[in-house]
């Protein structure tokens, strides 16, 4: 007798498999019921969820500065975002964003500090280099000590995060801040000087899109960074599903006994892993220090290395999947302070319990899906 059971073999009517489909159904599925769960929530509070999604999307698409900031928010998270899905794809979970991040942003800065400016497109580009480094060295850290002594990395990355926060604070109080200056602070690495900045910088959108007859706001922050972000989200697909290195990281994650068995180091690959991850996450450096701030700047971070594992989980650990989160959690961020202005009893921090919501509901979809496994007979 034929099987007419569903497969996930394309459809004569369709041209793809359901199975891509159906992996993005879920994240949907508790994006939409987190947000009817967050109008629940303003409606108890006495607010009208109608004004407050309202002033949500009129904030984020309304205007060519709602776009701009979303998609500058949004930057930082793709980075960690990526970071934390290369390592999930090794069945590694990378706590030390933050850390790795806070190290490459002062290695950036002290690269622009240090370098002469002579030719401040080469020091721009050594800059986004050490921030790539350092951030691939400090994650390769407890890289090695999970792959040569068994150290469990949530716990190494963890300790490095308050490792990075300390020397970097000393470094910065006593030998790169500006002498009477209240703020924890180095010094910067490019300045105004008639009307142009002078010194290693990324430019900024408007400079890329004026000449192309585009009227982008010159205040908005919005780099280069931004695109370089959007690169990465390619190059880490190609790395991940396209080459060998890839395909051997992944098999590590998905069982690393088989792996071994199959002439595949796992020490290598939890190290790589961890390097790639740390590179990743130090690119955040790169947009902070020479596309918005030009200095390194104490508690610049919004919790991005810990927000990112929320991103990497949403987004499936896929780089399409963060790239659509991290937007998703760069417009919430942009939304909150309108929200907590135009509302009378709804704070910014609805947006930070909103977010809470959508993390829970991701976390949770495994329980549902394997409740749907055992009474659909293992078909979802």
């Amino acid at each position: 007798m034929k099987d007419s059971s569903p497969s996930n073999s394309p459809s004569p009517f369709l041209p793809f498999s359901l199975s891509p489909l159906r992996e993005l159904l879920f994240p949907l599925i508790a994006v939409v019921a987190a947000f009817l769960v967050g109008g629940i929530i303003v409606w108890m509070v006495g607010d009208s969820p109608l004004l407050v999604y309202e002033l949500f999307f009129s904030s984020v698409f309304g205007s060519l500065d709602g776009i701009g900031y979303t998609l500058f928010y949004a930057t930082p998270l793709i980075f960690t975002g990526l970071a934390v899905a290369v390592a999930f794809k090794c069945g590694l979970l990378n706590i030390g964003a933050e850390g790795q991040l806070t190290m490459a942003a002062f290695a950036t800065a002290w690269v622009g500090l240090t370098l002469p400016h002579t030719n401040p497109y080469l020091v721009t580009l050594l800059a986004m280099m050490a921030a790539v480094v350092v951030g691939g060295l400090w994650s390769g850290i407890p890289g090695v000590l999970k792959a040569k002594f068994g150290a469990h990395e949530v716990i190494t990355t963890i300790m490095m995060n308050f490792i990075a926060v300390g020397i970097v604070t000393y470094l910065t109080q006593y030998y790169y801040k500006r002498q009477g200056d209240p703020i924890l602070e180095t010094l910067p690495i490019a300045e105004l000087k008639d009307g142009a900045l002078v010194g290693p910088h990324l430019p900024r959108m408007h400079a890329l899109l004026a000449p192309l007859g585009i009227n982008f706001p010159e205040r908005l922050p919005l780099n280069i960074a931004f695109l370089l972000a959007l690169l990465m989200c390619v190059l880490v697909y190609v790395f991940l599903w396209k080459t060998k290195w890839g395909y051997e990281l992944r098999a590590v994650g998905i069982s690393g006994t088989a792996a071994e068995y199959g002439g595949i180091s796992i020490t290598r690959n939890i190290i790589l892993a961890m390097l790639i991850s740390g590179g990743l996450a130090g690119m955040v450096g790169i947009n902070e220090v020479l596309g918005y701030r030009y200095r390194y700047y104490d508690g610049f971070s919004a919790s991005y290395g810990f927000t990112g594992i929320a991103v990497a989980l949403l987004g499936r650990n896929h780089p399409v999947g963060v790239f659509f989160a991290a937007l998703l959690f760069g417009a919430l961020n942009r939304s909150s302070l309108f929200i907590d202005i135009f509302t009378d009893n709804v704070s910014k921090d609805w947006v930070v319990i909103l977010q809470a919501i959508i993390i829970l509901f991701v976390a949770c979809e495994a329980v549902f899906r394997g409740g749907a496994k055992r009474l659909l007979g293992g078909k979802v």
